[in-house]
Formats: C-alpha cells, structure tokens, sequence
C-alpha cells in the first residue's frame, strides 16, 4: 500500500494537463453494453475505477482492452449478466451496468453497491425508475434481480436529481419501445456527455444538461468511438492548489462551461482566474479571502468540490462556513484538517472554518475519494512534512497526481508503506 510524503510550503508554478472525467467514462463503459461490437472510447484517464470497470465488464464476457489512453470494449460475446459482490463493492458506479443490461437482455443481476463511504447515497431512485419502465424487481441476498419482457417507455419524475439515477434510466430507456420522460432529472455535464456518447452510437436524446429529458427509444445501437469530456473536478483541484500555494498556474483542458459555480467561488478568494479557450490562468496574490459555500446540484457548487474548498479555507484570512447538502458523511475530513492545525467547528450538515496563515505537517489518512485530495492540498502550504495514508482512494480519480504536481514545483512523493 502506497502513501504520499509532503514537503509543504512550496508556491507552485508552471502549466498542468487534465484528464479526461472520471465521471463521465464509467458511464460511457457501461453504454457499451446497449450495442453489440467493439466501442472505442479516447482521453481516458488511467484509474483504478476503469481497470475495475474492465474487470466488470471482462467478467460478464465481454473483452476490453486499455491502452494510451483509449479503451476498447467488445460485447459480441456477452454471456453473462450478473455484477458480482467482489467488483461492485469496490467502486458503486458498476451499478449503472443494471439499465443497460436491462433494455439489451432484459435480466440483470447486479450487487448493491459500494464506493466512497460518504452517505447512504439509496438507489430507491434508481429502482422506481426502471420499475416505471417495466422492470420487475427483487432484492435478495444483497443483490438486485430485474427481468422485464421489454422496457417501455413512460414518464418518470425523479424525488431528487440523482445523477447515477439519470444515467440508468437514459441507458435503459435508449432501447425501450415508445417514449421515455425524465423530469427533475440531473443536470450535470457528465450527463450531457452520455446522451452525446448514445446518440453517436444512433439514440435519440433530448434535453440532457436541462432537467427535463425525452429519450425516443430505438431498436439497435451501433457501436461508435467517442472522445470523453475533460474532468471538471480534476480541474477545479489544480485551481485550487494554485490558489492555496499562492502560485500562478495554467490549467488546461478545463471543461470550463460546467464550472461556472466553482470558477465563481474561486474568484471570491481573491484568485486571478484568466480563461483563455479551455484554458485557465490562475495567479494568487495576497491573502486568501474567506467565503461561505453550499454545496447543490448542477448547476450549483459540487459536492466534489466541497472537501478541496475546506482546504482552502482553512489558510483563509478570516471565517468561512461550508454547508453540506449532497451527503450527510462527508466531512469526515474534518479531523484530519484538525490534525494539521485547522480550526473547524462541525453543527451538522455546517462546518465553519477560521483560516490560519499556516498549516502543520502531521500524519494523516485519507477516507474517500476527495478528501484524499483536500489532505494533499493542505500537505502543499503546511509547516514541515505531511504523510497521507490509504491513497489508494486518491488513485480511483487522480492519475498519478504527484507525477503532476512535481513539475509545479510540489515536492511530494510516493513511497510503499511497510
């Protein structure tokens, strides 16, 4: 098991690539599925969440090969359509194989998921959906066992705009017979990207970015190649890592139209945000401003976002409050910033954060996905020598992100743990 040492205090300087969405290409794998041949999907990043999708996808028959950042996925021989325990707990969004599998085979059996332990984060919504469509289901010995004769399409308003929710229901309503609604359903760009990714492929989707969408369902998909969006999180991180360290740096490839509520909040410290195309320049100069943040939705600030921001405004100059709203379990950062020196005060779903001008290095361990990459942003500006446990949750979103960071300037490494 591999963990991170960090040198802090370093401003960081020079120019940074993002990667293709992580959020985005699990999705699009899954798709794959609705079509019978090999897909080819390009500027996919290099996760442990895409090996494990390969290993899924592998595992019901159909083969995959990844490579320079192109995937391959050929379904021709498709033998089997069970998701075991063993891969679906390792990462939850293998449950959005379950619309697919449906609307192609009409049976699916899928393991309730796992993933970051960040909330209960239900798939009732999922369910209830795909049960308006006509599937029949059962939960039995931790599985989710749905058959249908063929999906039809309905109208379905989502209690919340879940976005794995959407994304199963636009999957298996591709291929349903007649017309599908979807109302209150998510709005993020990753979403957007799927219904693009299922009309290259001959689907007929509407609406998708809005919270209103009409899918016509069609009798075959095609395969097709198609290029993944850039990683709006990834790129938000990078944007903050130069801010926090008072640096000046180039992002590049940002999805930038989907990050109009960060790229605000981002302004509100203080930041010299330049964008130029897809390109962000960030500059930093005098103190970090403090600002409050509630976490939404698209198109509100992400919940992705919220646990790098904590970093941030921890070396703020003055008081900042962060309201939670997603996940009820995903502060659990907190202690770990505490650890290094923040001063934070949890009530509930609000945390409030008096800045300090310095962090101290300490050991510390990362618990999900983002809050590995909070603890790396406040390793940069701390006092001394941060050492970050369990990475392994930083490698299912991050490819490789000291190998990034480096050149900027960050001394940061990877060593084994004994």
């Amino acid at each position: 098991m591999d963990k991170f040492i960090v040198f802090g205090g370093n401003r960081l300087e020079g120019e940074v690539e993002v990667n293709g969405a992580k959020n985005a290409v699990l999705p699009l794998m899954c798709a794959a599925l609705l079509t019978r041949g090999e897909t080819i999907i390009d500027n996919v990043p290099n996760l442990r969440d895409v090996r494990t999708m390969c290993q899924l996808l592998e595992s019901m028959g159909a083969s995959t090969h990844f490579e320079n950042r192109t995937v391959h996925i050929d379904t021709s021989a498709l033998e089997k359509f069970e998701a075991d325990y063993e891969l679906v707990r390792k990462m939850r969004a293998s449950v959005l194989v379950l619309g697919p599998l449906l609307a192609r085979y009409n049976k699916a059996k899928v393991s309730l998921p796992g993933g970051c332990a960040i909330g209960a984060r239900p798939i009732d919504l999922h369910l209830r959906g795909l049960e308006a469509l006509g599937a029949n289901i059962d939960l039995k010995g931790g599985y989710i066992e749905a058959t249908c004769e063929q999906l039809t399409g309905a109208s379905y308003r989502f209690d919340y705009p879940t976005v794995g929710g959407t994304e199963n229901l636009i999957m298996a309503a591709a291929l349903c017979k007649g017309r599908t609604i979807l109302e209150n359903a998510a709005r993020e760009p990753e979403i957007v990207d799927l219904a693009n990714f299922i009309n290259a492929m001959g689907g007929n989707i509407s609406g998708a970015g809005s919270d209103l969408i009409v899918i016509e369902g069609v009798e075959e998909l095609k395969p097709t190649r198609y290029s993944v969006m850039s990683d709006r999180i990834e790129a938000g991180t990078f944007i903050a890592a130069g801010i926090i360290t008072k640096g000046e740096v180039l992002v590049k490839n940002c999805p930038v139209d989907g990050m109009k509520a960060v790229l605000e909040r981002f302004r509100a410290t203080g930041a010299q945000l330049t964008i130029q195309g897809n390109d962000v320049l960030v500059k930093m100069e005098g103190p970090i401003q403090p600002i409050d943040i509630r976490t939404q939705p698209h198109p509100g600030f992400p919940t992705d976002m919220q646990a790098q921001m904590m970093a941030l405004m921890s070396v703020a100059d003055g008081r900042s409050a962060i309201s939670e709203t997603v996940f009820e379990n995903r502060f659990m950062h907190v202690s770990e910033l505490r650890r290094m020196g923040a001063d934070i005060i949890c009530e509930g779903s609000m945390a409030v954060i008096r800045g300090k001008e310095r962090l101290e290095g300490a050991p510390v361990m990362a618990t999900d996905l983002r809050a590995s990459a909070c603890l790396v942003l406040a390793g940069l500006v701390s006092r001394g020598v941060t050492e970050i446990r369990r990475i392994y949750h930083l490698d299912r979103g991050y490819e490789r992100i000291e190998e990034k960071l480096q050149p900027l300037g960050a001394k940061i490494q990877r060593v084994a743990e004994s």
